[in-house]
């Protein structure tokens, strides 16, 4: 039992690459080939999705610690390891990769009909590599799935995308990577001060010089913020969503902006702690401005697809928010509302997707009276909105609350936190009308009559997302205490370095007087 624990998250990681060669590797003809790459990425999948899950039953929440940790030897001349583990904060997003990957894979069901063993063989090579990401304790181990990731990703969106989607794949690509290339000189220069190690856990608290901590912070916020996206680092995010297949968008916007915002936690406060503290007015800022900003310009948009796109950048605009107000109640609400957003905004492009296969358009004024031939699509997308806008009773409200009133006590945020509850106003405004002019009123053209019902595979891969919005939302510390034990040391050592910080400051500044 006990090699089974500390070899789970090698399992979990690497099945679906297995499962991803067992893709290339299946005989017969091209339609053969095809339905036995959808049957077996779904086995594979959902195989993975229930070891999750099982990780998740057996894990300690009352333990701040990484657990399931493993320790070895990768590369002996860069004292370079593979070390693995997850606590409270990283296992979280690992069980909502192995939900969202089988889901994916049901959404493509009928919608991809060339390439289809390579389209399911980046799908699971991309899940095992994010997974990578936030199980990943050697920050060597970490940059090289952080990069992998992009492979599979610029083939979904530049291969199997719309009309341009070789510029939204090269946007997407371009953006991300040189992010990550300053991240990497970051990464060398930690491993020498580190003793040429690469062990996370052992620079967390690590003394760095204040002005060293500026510029690996800028370094490390250019990949982050990037990934995210912060405002006006965002702008590849919209023509990604747009150009990529229906289950790119949903893993783009379930997972992939979740890195950013972990990388934060995992790098910039324990590692950077000062430079955090001297940058989190900019970032207050930075955040305000995606809030209100991106709901503006979201409320503009007539294709239906962008006004998600732009709705996922204000939200996580109330993540960088809460994470950078460094209270308990404000990082438990950003890494629950990290989980939240991916639920929701998922099944917000999913949604999309149904009945794009089915009018082969997005623009908003071809729509109405959706729930007149689809009552059963029209109630989905009636509690998936409702869960967007927070309302109480659904999973996002919780997150959200305890952002705003947890950042509200945090030092210079009062203000930002007001501009984020305009946030909330123009979120309810243009998300419920996007919900009257799609859905509701007389149908406005003959293809709205002629929609056909939600087939049982439709219904079925919604199951597990409305389930969660209203079992999050009823009872969210089934969530939060999860995450409880790993953020409180979290953000307890990040203040015990601020205060050292703000001491020395004090001594000098006496000194100077004297």
């Amino acid at each position: 039992m006990e090699t089974i624990n500390t070899n789970m998250l090698t399992i979990l990681t690497f099945l679906p690459l297995v499962g991803a060669l067992f893709m290339v590797l299946i005989p017969g003809n091209e339609e053969t080939r095809a339905s036995n790459a959808k049957k077996l990425a779904l086995l594979f999948s959902t195989v993975t999705l229930i070891l999750s899950l099982a990780m998740l039953s057996g894990f300690d929440a009352s333990n701040p610690n990484m657990q399931f940790e493993l320790n070895k030897g990768w590369i002996s001349s860069l004292n370079a390891n593979y070390h693995m583990g997850v606590d409270g904060i990283s296992i979280l997003f690992v069980v909502l990769t192995a939900l969202l990957t089988p889901i994916c894979i049901l959404v493509s069901w009928n919608s991809i009909t060339k390439r289809v063993p390579l389209y399911m063989a980046a799908f699971l090579s991309l899940e095992a590599f994010v997974i990578g990401v936030f199980c990943a304790l050697d920050m060597l181990l970490f940059y090289v799935f952080w990069e992998a990731m992009l492979i599979p990703m610029f083939l979904i969106i530049g291969v199997w995308g719309g009309e341009n989607r070789v510029y939204a794949a090269l946007k997407f690509f371009l953006y991300t990577f040189l992010g990550s290339v300053l991240m990497l000189v970051a990464l060398v220069y930690l491993y020498l001060e580190n003793g040429n190690s690469f062990d996370i856990l052992s620079m967390h608290g690590m003394y760095l010089d204040t002005n060293v901590q500026i510029w690996l912070f800028l370094a490390f916020f250019a990949a982050f913020a990037v990934k995210v996206p912060m405002w006006p680092f965002h702008t590849w995010l919209p023509d990604a969503h747009v150009q990529a297949p229906t289950a790119g968008s949903v893993i783009l916007a379930g997972i992939l902006l979740k890195m950013g915002a972990y990388g934060f936690l995992r790098f910039s406060m324990p590692i950077m702690p000062e430079a955090t503290y001297i940058f989190t007015p900019y970032i207050y800022a930075l955040s305000a401005i995606a809030i209100v900003y991106t709901a503006l310009v979201a409320f503009a948009q007539t294709d239906i697809k962008k006004i998600i796109a732009y709705s996922s950048v204000s939200h996580m605009g109330f993540v960088t928010l809460g994470i950078f107000a460094a209270t308990v109640e404000s990082v438990q609400g950003s890494v629950m509302q990290m989980i939240n957003h991916g639920i929701v905004s998922s099944a917000l492009f999913m949604l999309i997707g149904v009945i794009y296969d089915r009018m082969h358009t997005r623009d908003i004024s071809r729509f109405g009276g959706i729930v007149n031939r689809m009552p059963l699509y029209a109630t989905l997308f009636m509690l998936f909105t409702m869960a967007a806008v927070g309302l109480p009773g659904t999973n996002s409200f919780v997150g959200e609350f305890l952002i705003l009133t947890g950042s509200y006590g945090a030092e210079h945020a009062q203000l930002y936190v007001v501009i984020a509850c305009l946030g909330i106003v123009l979120g309810a405004v243009y998300m419920l009308s996007l919900y009257k002019r799609m859905i509701m009123g007389e149908p406005v053209t003959q293809e709205i009559m002629r929609l056909k019902h939600m087939e049982k595979r439709e219904v079925f891969m919604f199951m597990p997302l409305v389930a969660l919005v209203i079992y999050l939302g009823l009872a969210p510390n089934a969530a939060l205490n999860v995450t409880e034990a790993a953020v409180t040391k979290l953000v307890a050592d990040y203040h015990i370095e601020v205060a050292h910080m703000e001491k020395d400051d004090l001594q000098i500044a006496y000194v100077e007087d004297k």
